[in-house]
């Protein structure tokens, strides 16, 4: 905004829930653009825990909650990964009674709290007309809460589980596959050198896109997702044929942390602790496969197991700085934030669909899920994607259409 310039308003922008490349972009797309068109813009620090600790005094120290944003701040960031407002997995409207902030203790002591009045009284504290949260469901969630609460949202989906309904692709998902691919590539080496079956244990919570995908591309034999639980024998079975007829004698399956094999009642969790959306932390999934396929591997290789090399990519495929799509996309995603703005028009959620950007209703968000068809991308009895029917699908293949 220039200076001497009489501000049209503020926005307010966020980050929630996990890291993925492709934040901070998405940050300096919508504060130029919304700097350039006379609105002041304020950064929300830590997602929706920064909305629910503002002290209302203009005296006090707010730094670890909010900051006004500057063309020079975003610039310094936006071709790095993660976010530089940092994120959390709070929740405002379901809020441990420990970790309700001291200035509202006395009002909130219940053993969850609902802080929703303390977070639309902050947004009239800091002036804000405009709220864009940018995350997955959850954090996208809330913000559909708000909505309906009559602030003006829109949001901006993000998460590399590419799960969000309504849009055929969110924010950090493009890089996710790039680091995904790479990594098994290297992994490959060991596993051909070894003559091993190597299982990699990839995020995907509900959705087994992030294990779909690097699969259709060629870098594993199979994969099993949260949609189909799956027969540990059959796959073992398969894995064990692909090591016999490649000549490097290995083979290789990505495991989504959210699949299931039959016998299974839940999924496998790393430890007890829920988060505020009441998610527990998942991992482990690809350590209990791998200890079958070696257990059952003899009845299929003349009696002899074959070793496993077990790998969990993990955080390495949310890190680092963006590829190109992860580059594009947001700064597309911000300017279409900024023109729905510009138009008076909110309560709308940013998304790429058929190609082409565009927007949907907020509430899309909380009315569906997201998921892989597996009737028409996913072959259960041979545990890998179809390879067939690819003309006018989008570029990622799989939608949530």
């Amino acid at each position: 905004m220039a200076q001497g310039q009489k501000s049209k308003g503020v926005i307010a922008i966020l980050t929630g829930g996990g890291d993925v490349p492709g934040l901070n972009p998405a940050i300096r797309a919508v504060t130029i653009r919304a700097l350039r068109e006379g609105y002041q813009v304020v950064g929300i620090r830590r997602g929706w825990a920064g909305m629910i600790e503002i002290v209302r005094d203009k005296e006090a120290d707010n730094s670890n909650c909010y900051e006004w944003l500057t063309e020079e701040r975003v610039s310094k960031s936006f071709r790095t990964g993660g976010t530089f407002l940092h994120t959390s997995r709070t929740n405002p409207s379901k809020v441990a009674k420990d970790k309700v902030p001291q200035q509202y203790r006395s009002k909130y002591q219940k053993e969850v709290n609902d802080l929703t009045p303390e977070v639309i009284k902050n947004l009239d504290f800091l002036g804000v007309d405009y709220l864009i949260p940018i995350g997955g469901d959850d954090t996208l969630s809330y913000g559909v809460r708000l909505y309906q609460e009559g602030e003006k949202v829109i949001a901006i989906p993000k998460t590399m589980d590419n799960d969000v309904p309504g849009t055929d692709y969110c924010i950090g998902f493009s890089t996710c596959i790039t680091r995904t691919i790479a990594m098994t590539d290297i992994l490959r080496t060991s596993a051909g050198s070894h003559e091993r079956i190597l299982v990699m244990e990839v995020f995907g919570r509900y959705a087994g896109f992030t294990a779909m995908l690097p699969t259709m591309a060629g870098v594993a034999n199979r994969c099993v997702i949260p949609e189909h639980q799956f027969d540990v024998e059959l796959l073992t079975q398969l894995l064990v044929e692909d090591r016999r007829l490649n000549s490097s004698h290995y083979s290789s399956v990505m495991i989504s942390e959210g699949a299931t094999f039959k016998g299974m009642d839940k999924m496998v969790f790393s430890g007890s602790e829920v988060d505020a959306y009441g998610h527990a932390k998942l991992g482990g999934i690809g350590d209990l496969v791998a200890q079958k396929i070696k257990e059952l591997s003899p009845k299929f290789n003349n009696g002899k197991p074959v070793n496993i090399i077990n790998q969990k990519l993990g955080y390495l495929v949310r890190g680092g700085e963006p590829d190109a799509i992860d580059s594009i996309v947001p700064m597309a995603f911000g300017n279409l934030a900024l023109d729905l703005i510009l138009k008076g028009v909110h309560g709308r959620l940013v998304v790429l669909k058929n190609g082409r950007y565009d927007n949907m209703p907020l509430d899309v968000v909380t009315s569906q899920k997201k998921l892989v068809n597996v009737q028409k991308f996913y072959n259960t009895e041979r545990l890998r994607p179809f390879y067939k029917s690819f003309e006018m699908l989008p570029l990622f293949i799989m939608t949530s259409d």
